[in-house]
């Protein structure tokens, strides 16, 4: 087999996999230096490679380029503006350092989720149809052709988020994981998520041109640790306002009932490998993919966290005062565990 970037080699799995699949899929590998994303939608696929965004050696530039109150609004503590900004300086210029508090690590986790915003929205400007009969462009035909093409990547479509690189990988709890990928692209109905255990996917990339089979079938058994599935409608309602109820019917037959109001996530248990059906009815006004305030069922799969149900709304939305933000992100951090003693 060839010598292939890194890069290449991911997004070669990654599309073997949809095409197999026949599922939509976005593929994210968040590194020191850069994030790359990969989506392949109506299997169609596109790659990006967003050069300075990255968890160490580019930290200081995902705070530049989101801004402190974008990083600020994922902490639920107060926090000293200078403080942060050298802690993250600290970051960059000892790359190597792992965070040694709950409280470092939610500001990791916190620039996190705005460097996998940042480079997907990069992503979308990027992965955009082509006019007419041409199949090839140049990086400034894709800038040229975004004013008029459609974007490809469609939330409400996907089918499954793939997440890779250290801080998704080696997350402490593989919930912070799924709940960094929820925020920062804020899936629509129904998605499953799966992080990359081992980083084996570039590997799995070059292994795909000589054997297709076999690289998929070592991804799926080997590779892809299964999060669960995230259920979450479009739409936004005020806090405490009814949102949708849902009955989750077991392979056994045992049903279980639930409801959620605007503003909250809720967390099931469903082992990895274990599929429900899923009963959905939106609220006037939400919409699961059917139509809004139209039901819908469907088929959902579990993993290490189970089902993730969020009923935060469509773009997120935070209280606008200190106290009442950090109030609800400490409200959602006890609702999936996220951390020890919900700290």
């Amino acid at each position: 087999a060839p010598i292939i970037p890194t890069p290449a080699a991911v997004g070669m799995i990654i599309e073997t996999l949809a095409r197999q699949t026949q599922l939509n899929v976005i593929g994210v590998d968040i590194g020191g230096a850069t994030t790359d994303v990969f989506s392949v939608f109506r299997t169609i696929f596109n790659r990006t490679v967003s050069a300075n965004l990255g968890m160490s050696y580019s930290v200081a530039n995902v705070l530049a380029e989101a801004g402190l109150d974008q990083v600020r609004r994922w902490l639920p503590f107060a926090c000293d503006e200078q403080d942060l900004r050298n802690q993250i300086k600290n970051k960059m210029i000892r790359p190597t350092t792992i965070p040694q508090t709950v409280r470092d690590l939610q500001i990791e986790q916190a620039l996190a989720r705005e460097a996998l915003r940042l480079a997907l929205e990069h992503h979308k400007q990027l992965a955009v149809e082509l006019k007419g009969v041409q199949q090839e462009r140049t990086v400034s035909d894709a800038f040229v052709q975004t004013a008029s093409g459609q974007s490809l990547v469609d939330m409400s479509a996907l089918d499954l988020i793939i997440g890779s690189g250290g801080i998704l990988s080696h997350a402490p709890r593989r919930v912070q994981a799924m709940l960094m990928l929820i925020d920062a692209y804020e899936p629509l109905g129904v998605t499953r998520l799966a992080v990359d255990s081992i980083f084996m996917m570039p590997h799995l990339g070059v292994l795909s041109t000589v054997h297709e089979r076999a690289a998929t079938e070592v991804l799926l058994k080997d590779c892809l640790i299964p999060l669960g599935t995230c259920v979450a409608p479009s739409g936004r309602g005020k806090a405490g306002q009814p949102c949708f109820s849902y009955r989750l019917v077991q392979p056994d037959g045992q049903t279980l009932d639930g409801s959620l109001s605007c503003g909250r996530l809720e967390r099931l248990s469903l082992a990895d490998g274990r599929e429900a059906r899923l009963e959905l009815s939106p609220r006037r006004g939400f919409d699961f993919g059917a139509g809004p305030g139209k039901a819908l069922s469907a088929s959902v799969t579990g993993g290490t966290v189970g089902l993730v149900f969020d009923a935060r709304g469509r773009p997120l939305s935070f209280a606008p005062d200190e106290a009442g933000r950090t109030a609800q992100l400490r409200a959602w951090q006890t609702a999936l565990d996220l951390y020890p003693d919900s700290d």
